[in-house]
């Protein structure tokens, strides 16, 4: 994460700004804020059950406190200050995520805690706070922050839950995005793309940095078969369990049984059993059954056929010997030869 270099010192600005308040107001604000050596937020809760007051009155002293630092003169002298971080959050694509904007700003918690508390002061920032698609946000700019957000949810809509592209890929769907696209307040790339992504939740990738809804098994990965999802897709070709344990532990660093991992792929129909302990991705086009029921899909779809042919499609969906495929063409119970040697399902 890049780092902004800030010109002014955050703990000597906040000195001056709470120097009017009264005792209990500045010590509500620095405990609201986490402004002391250990940066913790406390709640309202919290701070009501030391002054033995409600949380709603702590709530009061809180919004007094700071309407009051926003009318003294020590508010109005931090006006350069109030600027600087306005311009970087507009530099910075004019809607920010908390947690990327805090961080780029300084590595130490209580001097992120002091620009929090300017972020609540200042005239020119609108807080957004975490919902069902956002997380937590800054914002300077209104109408770029609405093009952003309806950009994120029109992408989110498209996708399947199955779905998985590249980063790259995403980041050029928020860039093709008509709302993006209409934007001409911000010189817009990848970099700032890529930092409104990180706004969604919505959105995520999972460890192979590929991204799609972040409610999908196949971005949220909850368990070895998850794991053997992404591992076998990026192979790009059917895999034995054994083979897909060590990739599981080489890839994840997840120590996986072999034979944990055998029962994982033949509880979930993601995966195809296609040959001795051998699986396919079902999206490959793999077709689950055994070898019958196999051929019985295959003559069911394409009709009648002779052994060759049915032997050649099988083994497009199975690892067999072509001997397995031929005695189960000769169980009369399920499919017979005509005069032409063409054999459908009976």
């Amino acid at each position: 994460m890049p780092k902004v270099n800030i010109t002014f010192k955050p703990k000597q600005t906040t000195k001056k700004l709470l120097k009017g308040l009264q005792d209990r107001a500045q010590e509500v604000v620095i405990n609201r804020f986490g402004l002391n050596d250990e940066g913790e937020q406390h709640t309202l809760e919290s701070i009501g059950q030391k002054y033995g007051i409600t949380r709603e009155r702590v709530r009061q002293i809180e919004n007094f406190a700071l309407n009051a630092i926003k009318k003294s003169d020590s508010f109005s002298e931090a006006e350069e200050i109030f600027k600087e971080l306005k311009d970087i959050i507009h530099d910075l694509g004019g809607v920010v995520a908390e947690e990327e904007l805090l961080p780029m700003l300084s590595k130490d918690l209580v001097t992120q805690n002091h620009i929090g508390l300017y972020l609540a002061l200042g005239n020119d920032f609108t807080e957004a706070k975490e919902d069902t698609h956002f997380k937590k946000r800054w914002i300077v700019d209104g109408d770029t922050a609405q093009k952003v957000h309806k950009a994120l949810l029109d992408i989110h809509t498209a996708l399947s839950s199955e779905d998985l592209i590249t980063e790259n890929d995403m980041i050029d769907k928020v860039l093709c995005h008509d709302g993006i696209c209409e934007i001409t307040s911000h010189k817009v790339d990848k970099e700032m793309a890529g930092r409104w992504l990180n706004l969604s939740k919505s959105l995520a990738k999972n460890p192979l940095g590929e991204w799609g809804r972040s409610t999908s098994p196949n971005v949220k990965t909850r368990g070895i078969k998850d794991y053997a999802y992404l591992v076998m897709r990026r192979h790009g070709s059917p895999m034995h369990f054994r083979e897909v344990a060590e990739a599981i532990e080489k890839t994840f660093g997840k120590k996986t049984h072999t034979a944990t991992c055998h029962n994982e792929l033949i509880k979930d129909d993601r995966f195809v059993l296609v040959g001795r302990g051998v699986y396919a991705l079902k999206e490959w086009g793999y077709t689950a059954g055994v070898v019958r029921e196999v051929i019985e899909q295959i003559l069911k779809k394409d009709g009648p056929m002779n052994k060759d042919d049915i032997i050649e499609k099988v083994l497009k969906e199975r690892y067999l010997k072509k001997n397995t495929i031929l005695v189960n063409l000769m169980n009369s119970k399920y499919f017979k030869k005509d005069k032409n040697g063409l054999y459908t399902a009976v």
